[in-house]
């Protein structure tokens, strides 16, 4: 169970096959570093890794544990790229900002999978392709177009038929689909506490338990205040994504948090188990609310969707993802569904991420609009290029300044709302 959250949500498979996690006590006493990182998620401990790796002195703050978040929490799929596809996010951010961007992430799953190696995280990790099936036809346009795109960018996606589709996934409910070659998965969680392992390994202090209560200038630099502490620091990365609270003014208003969730099997019999992926691959649909899904490495069916603020609502839709499992693989019609569980996301209106100056020396990054497995790495990195004394204009993501949204008050029920709409139109495929 993930300690101290709401038990509808708590049931974690990957809590419950977690590695053990390194004693990150915490901060006790004044304390002085070069870098300190406020959230230890995949963010801040890919940061706080290349850091330590870099020679800084470095400090991360984790409120809870490392992984206790949505990078704890996750589907576990590697999934290249953003949100938005290469000749969009050139045209908007330019051919140099632009081109940067796209291969930033297009090689996000690949920086992800060569820390694995590099650091022989047990995470379960297997680079073996990620499979976008398509749902309907005008889906298969888009689709389509992405795979056009990448590849002129020299990338390994290709177009899959129907019955391709269907041999790799074990269905035949989709209309064809899409291979990323570069994607793949892991088991969340264990990928989290192999980079707090790694982070410690190469110098890095964490501290769990130590909620940043407080963050103050203090010459040129700052201060951060817990409960029994407090770190003076000459920069400092904010990584706390769907958890972001109101230490630093305006940042929450930057993002959405969104509850996502899953529900998993009890491992499966292995006839069952091969004749559903039997590939080992990771899916996640072209719905604008999409449905993912994978097989862990004992077999257990996971399947992921948009949750729901309120508890009933959440467990109707981990229901409702239930029967869409069995919809789609009427084997698991007598399966044991072990595990429900889930956690917030942090969406963006512009569905891209952001790096955003909150004060002079002081970062954030975070809305990774569901991709955070190889993103939330990737701008880690970047977070640590900076910290470094990397100019802006040369990172590969572009620093902007706070972009609170209009009427965030009003997020709930617009959420609501807007996830109303995109069921109507996945329903009636408009």
């Amino acid at each position: 169970m993930i300690a101290n959250e709401a038990p509808v949500i708590a049931n974690s498979l990957w809590s419950a096959t977690a590695n053990p996690s390194p004693d990150c006590p915490p901060l006790r006493g004044q304390a002085e570093t070069e870098v300190a990182i406020v959230g230890g998620g995949f963010t801040g401990l890919s940061a706080a890794l290349h850091l330590a790796e870099a020679g800084m002195a470095v400090t991360l703050l984790e409120a809870e544990t490392p992984g206790w978040g949505a990078s704890g929490r996750n589907g576990g799929q590697v999934n290249p790229g953003l949100k938005e596809d290469p000749d969009a996010i050139e045209a908007r951010f330019g051919s140099d900002m632009g081109s940067r961007m796209v291969r930033l992430s297009g090689e996000a799953a690949n920086l992800v999978f060569s820390l694995i190696r590099r650091h022989r995280i047990d995470c379960a990790g297997q680079q073996v392709g990620w499979i976008q099936p398509i749902h309907n036809e005008e889906a298969r346009k888009v689709v389509e177009a992405r795979v056009g795109q990448w590849t002129r960018r020299g990338a390994p996606l290709r177009v899959l038929s129907r019955t391709e589709t269907a041999d790799l996934l074990g269905t035949d409910v989709y209309l064809g689909g899409m291979m990323d070659e570069r994607g793949g998965n892991l088991h969340p969680l264990n990928y989290a506490l192999g980079l707090a392992w790694a982070a410690q390994g190469a110098g890095a202090r964490l501290h769990g338990q130590s909620r940043v209560t407080g963050m103050e200038r203090q010459g040129t630099g700052w201060r951060l205040t817990t409960a029994q502490g407090g770190v003076t620091a000459r920069r400092v990365l904010l990584c706390t994504n769907g958890y972001t609270d109101g230490l630093a003014p305006g940042l929450a208003r930057t993002v959405v948090p969104i509850r996502s969730i899953q529900v998993a099997t009890a491992p499966l019999s292995d006839n069952i188990r091969r004749s559903i992926l039997p590939g080992g691959h990771s899916a996640s649909d072209s719905r604008r609310l999409l449905l993912y899904f994978r097989l862990d490495p004992e077999g257990r069916f996971v399947m992921g969707g948009r949750g729901d603020y309120s508890e009933r609502g959440t467990r109707q839709q981990m229901d409702k993802l239930r029967r869409a499992s069995i919809e789609m693989y009427p084997q698991l019609a007598q399966a044991d569904w072990a595990h429900a569980w889930g956690g917030f996301v942090a969406m963006t209106a512009d569905h891209y991420p952001h790096l955003d100056r909150v004060g002079p020396n002081a970062v954030a990054a975070l809305g990774y609009n569901g991709r955070g497995v190889a993103m939330a790495t990737a701008m880690g990195r970047v977070l640590a290029d900076w910290a470094r004394g990397t100019p802006e204009a040369e990172l590969d993501f572009p620093v902007t300044d706070l972009r609170p949204i209009p009427f965030h008050f009003l997020r709930r029920p617009a959420v609501s709302a807007l996830l109303n709409w995109y069921r109507l139109r996945d329903r009636f495929g408009i």
